[in-house]
């Protein structure tokens, strides 16, 4: 049985929690586990941190802070937006995620917080920033 180590390549299934039990990710529904190189960028450090040493065949939860996790909110990625940049396929309702452009072309997910006359407030922050999350995984292979 190989453990992970620092240059593993990882087949998972996961589950991310919150503290009140809710599923916030998983990889069970889609019924396909995920495949992770470790030190690509797509886990944090302190994700990666929880998995290092863990065999095949394994199963671990992992409870992390906000600070090990998605960070907390930050205040500079809640931007304030003209109604009218909205309508059609993007319409301005609380609650609604979409999609925006970024600098470099990328798509960067935004929650409209409020809409307030001609003015549409939406939060850039990770969804699960500020929050402590339960990290559930199973390991399924490692190369």
């Amino acid at each position: 049985m190989k453990a992970i180590s620092a240059a593993s390549e990882v087949i998972m299934h996961f589950t991310i929690k919150l503290e009140d039990g809710s599923v916030a990710d998983t990889t069970h529904n889609a019924g396909k586990p995920a495949k992770l190189v470790m030190g690509d960028g797509s886990l944090t450090e302190n994700f990666e941190n929880c998995l290092l040493g863990l065999k095949e065949g394994a199963s671990s939860s992992f409870t992390l802070a906000p600070e090990d996790a998605f960070g907390q909110p930050n205040p500079d990625n809640i931007h304030y937006m003209d109604r009218r940049h909205f309508g059609g396929e993007t319409p301005a309702e609380e609650g609604a995620i979409i999609a925006f452009s970024g600098p470099q072309g990328q798509e960067i997910p935004g929650i409209i917080t409020a809409v307030s006359g001609d003015s549409v407030t939406v939060d850039f922050n990770h969804p699960l920033a500020g929050k402590t999350v339960i990290f559930d995984v199973e390991i399924i292979s490692v190369q």
